[in-house]
C-alpha cells in the first residue's frame, strides 16, 4: 500500500476538475435545482479517476532505461539515451525527470514524449562536463499517464549509475581524422615548407610533376634513361614530452574550463597526432613536486596508458618548482627531446625567476614554453572606454597584454621556442609548432 501511494501522483488536470467542482458546490447554496447535477460529476470524476487507476496500476506498463557510454569526454558535448517501452495497450503521455550528476548543477531536466500502445521510443539529450572525474546518475523517473490525465504512475529505473569523465579524447579522434584525410587546414593547421635535411631516405622513384628537382639521383637517371628521384620521409622514432604545470596558475577558469584541462585536452589530441607521424611520446606532470612520468614510448597502443595517466592529473593548489623539472630532465630524458611545457605567466617578473631553469632544460632540449593570453583582458582593452574607471580599466588590461609579450621575448632572446596562445586554439597552435619545428629539423 505504501508502495502504491508513493507512485501516485496527482496532475495539474486533477486539481483543475476538482476546483471547478468546488466552485460548483458553493453556487449549488443558490441555486438548488442544480444540486443533484453537481453530485452526478462528482461521482463521475470518482469513476474516472478509479478507472484511470485500474488502467495504470493493471501491470508494469513501462519500461524504461537509460543508455550511457563507457565514458565521457572532458569539455565535450556527450549524448544520453533513454530507451522506453509501453505495455500497456493504449497511448500514454511520459514525463522524463532524470537526476543528473551533480557536477552539471542542473536540478530542473524535463522531457515529455507520447508513447503509443505496445510501442517503443528513444530520446536522446546532450550534457557537456567541464571536470574530470566521476559522474553518478541517480533514478531515471518517469511518469505515466493516460489519456484522461487525472492521475500520473510513477516508475523508477537505473538507480545509480556511475560515467568516468576522461581527456577529450572526441577532441582527440577529430584531429585524427583531419590528419588522415589531410584536411588539418580547414581547422587552422598551417602547411610548413620543410627546411634543411632531417629526412630520412626512403627510396628511388619516376619524377612527376610537382617532385622537388634538387632531390634528382642522376646516377639512377642516366641508368633508367627518364628522370629518377629519392624520396625521404620524416626522421622518426624522435622522443617529444608533453610537460603539465599544475600548480595553482593553472587552475585559472576560460569558458569553464580550467587551463589544466585545456593543456591536458591538447596534450592527448598532439600526441595522438605525434605517434601517427612515428614520433615518441611521453608525458610529465609537476607543481611543487614531481607527477606522474611517462617515459616516451611509440607503440599506438600507448596512447591509452596515456589517457589513463592524463585522467588522474589534477591542479595543485602550490606554486611550481621549476627546479625539480629540471632535475628531472637532467636524470630521466637523456635523449635530446623536443619538450612542449604548459605553463601560464601572469607577470614578467614570475617569468625571469624561473628563467634560469628554462635555460638549462633548453641547453640540451627543445624547449616550447606554451602559456596563454587572457582572452577576457584581451577583449577589455579592445573595447571603447569613456569614463574615467573604464580607461583605467584599460589601461591594465593593455599593461598585462604588453607583459605577455614581453615575456614571448625574452623567452626567444634565450633560444626558447614559444606559443602564446588563447586557451580554445591551443592544441591548433601546439600541432603548427610541432610541424614547424619537424620541418626545420630543429631535433
Amino acid at each position: 500500500m505504501i508502495k502504491f501511494i508513493k507512485s501516485l501522483y496527482l496532475t495539474p488536470r486533477f486539481f483543475y476538475v476538482l476546483a471547478s467542482l468546488s466552485v460548483l458546490f458553493l453556487a449549488s447554496y443558490w441555486f438548488t435545482e442544480v444540486y443533484g447535477i453537481i453530485w452526478i460529476l462528482v461521482l463521475a470524476f470518482l469513476v474516472f479517476i478509479l478507472f484511470e487507476i485500474s488502467m495504470l496500476y493493471s501491470k508494469n506498463g513501462l519500461k524504461g532505461e537509460r543508455i550511457l557510454p563507457d565514458k565521457f569526454s572532458n569539455s565535450d558535448v556527450n549524448d544520453v539515451q533513454v530507451q522506453l517501452k509501453n505495455n500497456y495497450k493504449f497511448t500514454i503521455e511520459v514525463a522524463l525527470v532524470d537526476e543528473l550528476p551533480i557536477q552539471f548543477q542542473k536540478r530542473d531536466f524535463f522531457r515529455k514524449t507520447i508513447l503509443p500502445g505496445k510501442n517503443r521510443n528513444t530520446l536522446q539529450y546532450q550534457v557537456r562536463p567541464v571536470e574530470r572525474g566521476e559522474y553518478s546518475f541517480g533514478n531515471l523517473n518517469c511518469y505515466a499517464t493516460s489519456v484522461i490525465g487525472l492521475i500520473r504512475r510513477r516508475y523508477t529505473f537505473n538507480n545509480e549509475q556511475m560515467v568516468k569523465v576522461y581527456p577529450s579524447f572526441i577532441q582527440m579522434k577529430k584531429y585524427d581524422f583531419l590528419a588522415i584525410d589531410n584536411r588539418l587546414r580547414q581547422i587552422g593547421l598551417k602547411k610548413i615548407r620543410r627546411i634543411g635535411h632531417t629526412m630520412e631516405f626512403e627510396q628511388i622513384k619516376e619524377y612527376v610533376v610537382g617532385d622537388d628537382v634538387r632531390t634528382v639521383n642522376w646516377k639512377a637517371t642516366a641508368k633508367h634513361g627518364h628522370l629518377m628521384v629519392n624520396q625521404y620521409q620524416d626522421e622518426k622514432m624522435q622522443p617529444i614530452y608533453s610537460i603539465i604545470d599544475t600548480s595553482r596558475v593553472m587552475k585559472m577558469p576560460f569558458n569553464e574550463l580550467k587551463l589544466l584541462d585545456y593543456a591536458i585536452n591538447s596534450s592527448l589530441a598532439f600526441s595522438n597526432i605525434a605517434l601517427k607521424k612515428g614520433d615518441k611520446v611521453g608525458v610529465v606532470d609537476f607543481s611543487n613536486k614531481l607527477g606522474a612520468f611517462l617515459p616516451a614510448n611509440a607503440k599506438k597502443t600507448y596512447l591509452k596508458t596515456l589517457l589513463e595517466t592524463l585522467y588522474n592529473v589534477d591542479t595543485k593548489f602550490k606554486d611550481s618548482d621549476f627546479g625539480i623539472l629540471q632535475a628531472l630532465v637532467r636524470r630521466k630524458i637523456t635523449q635530446r627531446s623536443l619538450l612542449l611545457l604548459y605553463t601560464n605567466f601572469e607577470h614578467i617578473s614570475s617569468l625571469k625567476r624561473q628563467l634560469p631553469y628554462l635555460q638549462a632544460i633548453a641547453k640540451k632540449h627543445v624547449l616550447v614554453v606554451i602559456f596563454f593570453e587572457n582572452t577576457e583582458l584581451k577583449s577589455l582593452s579592445d573595447t571603447d572606454a569613456e569614463t574615467i574607471p573604464e580607461i583605467v580599466d584599460k589601461t591594465i588590461a593593455q599593461q598585462f597584454q604588453y607583459d605577455k609579450k614581453l615575456m614571448v621575448r625574452e623567452l626567444q632572446q634565450r633560444g626558447i621556442q614559444t606559443v602564446l596562445t588563447d586557451p580554445e586554439d591551443l592544441t591548433v597552435n601546439t600541432i603548427n609548432k610541432y610541424l614547424e619545428i619537424k620541418a626545420k629539423g630543429l631535433l
